[in-house]
């Protein structure tokens, strides 16, 4: 018996309709996580909604959510009809294989019994994240299926770009927290360093500082003690960034309340010893080259405390200051402390460094070394001390034909007139 033409109307009817009503539930359900996420949903808020719209909607049974995070690690951000032991998978491997919707059993190497498809989800270039999905209502029609697989695709696509763009955007204010707190704490520390150098028709003082990074670990001072004595100092903390700086700041701190009391420098090194080792219980440590000069009698006393020797250029002749201690922060107590004086010609000049200088390095592996300082200082003494140093710095360039340095750099240059 032949059908009607009303028949057949009926019977095309009779199958539309269930895909008009699944269409319609599509767009109600893309509406919903649309909307979540336009109102910045947390992700686990947005797990929650594609869950329910893939089991309730969907009639999909088995649902496995992952992620790749920093590090190019996967994890698992959502998995439903599944035993908790799928949780000990080995996810970090499965990227690998899938660059479309792709049939599980059609993947060679994987043992997933409980899935029928995977979708992964790039973004810009990059596979950022996987659906497993398994277990579709029994009975249904192959387009019907293939239409909820495609509507799947979508939404997943939906939620791990969204979760994507959260994490990028985490990242990107976590970086603007820290550059802020690393430029906050590179002003502070520039306060710790003198803003003023002495300058007088007695003794001429210039420093140039420039850390490896924003914040380094280096540090000089220059305190005046009485109108005829004052203490300058150069040091280099181990490490770098913030926790040598927080050293740095509290070495500081130290050093100005001790070398107040005035005590001999003997005294000065060995109390600055202990408190270091308080600080750090033997994981920092500290080289450090101070001095104390008397005006009138021209005497220099130093103690080089495992600092790069100091170079004194007095009367024509090199004297490099190396006199002193072991590094700061090693022993408890320093197993000897020895104090060197020399004095001073009209004119001399005192170099005083950080080993950024010296350990600068060309593209021949060659090392500028205390040679080619020793070079430099016989060419160039008798320049103004600012022009000496900035020169100086410039010459260390040429050398390296970069002005990239692998460390801190910090000089003090003292004339003597």
């Amino acid at each position: 018996m032949q059908l009607t033409e009303i028949d057949f109307y009926k019977s095309r009817l009779s199958k539309i309709e269930p895909m008009f009503a699944l269409k319609q539930q599509q767009i109600n359900s893309l509406l919903e996580i649309t909307e979540a996420v336009n109102n910045n949903w947390p992700i686990n808020a947005l797990v929650r909604v594609y869950e329910s719209i893939l089991i309730a909607q969907l009639g999909i049974q088995k649902i496995a959510l992952l992620v790749k995070g920093d590090g190019n690690n996967w994890g698992c951000l959502s998995y439903t009809g599944l035993d908790s032991a799928f949780l000990q998978t080995e996810f970090n491997s499965f990227s690998a294989p899938f660059t479309d919707m792709t049939s599980v059993s059609t993947v060679n190497g994987y043992d997933l019994p409980e899935f029928e498809f995977v979708i992964p989800v790039a973004h810009k270039k990059s596979v950022i994240g996987l659906a497993f999905i398994g277990d579709f209502r029994a009975g249904e029609e192959l387009d019907t299926k293939e239409e909820k697989l495609k509507f799947t695709q979508t939404i997943t696509n939906i939620i791990l770009v969204a979760n994507e763009n959260k994490r990028l955007f985490k990242s990107q204010m976590d970086k603007a927290i820290l550059e802020k707190e690393l430029k906050l704490a590179a002003d502070m520390q520039n306060m710790l360093v003198p803003s003023t150098m002495m300058n007088n028709e007695v003794i001429e003082t210039a420093a140039f500082y420039k850390p490896h990074k924003d914040i380094g670990g280096d540090y000089y001072d220059f305190i005046k003690l009485s109108e005829d004595e004052f203490v300058f100092c150069i040091s280099d903390i181990s490490g770098k960034g913030v926790p040598a700086a927080l050293l740095m700041a509290n070495f500081q701190a130290n050093l100005r309340a001790i070398v107040a009391r005035n005590y001999s420098l003997d005294t000065v090194v060995d109390l600055l010893n202990r408190k270091v080792g308080e600080i750090t219980k033997g994981e920092k440590f500290i080289t450090l080259f101070i001095a104390k000069y008397n005006i009138k009698t021209r005497v220099l006393e130093y103690v080089n405390a495992g600092h790069n020797p100091s170079i004194l250029r007095s009367g024509g002749n090199i004297e490099l200051l190396d006199k002193g201690c072991t590094i700061l922060g090693m022993f408890d107590v320093l197993p000897f402390i020895n104090i060197g004086e020399t004095k001073t010609e009209p004119g001399a000049i005192l170099i005083n460094y950080t080993d950024g200088l010296t350990e600068a390095t060309n593209e021949k592996g060659d090392l500028f070394e205390v040679e080619g300082l020793l070079e430099y200082i016989e060419k160039n003494h008798e320049a103004p001390l600012n022009q000496f140093n900035n020169n100086l710095v410039e010459h260390i360039n040429d050398f390296k034909v970069s002005e990239d340095f692998d460390d801190d750099l910090t000089l003090l240059t003292v004339r003597f007139h």
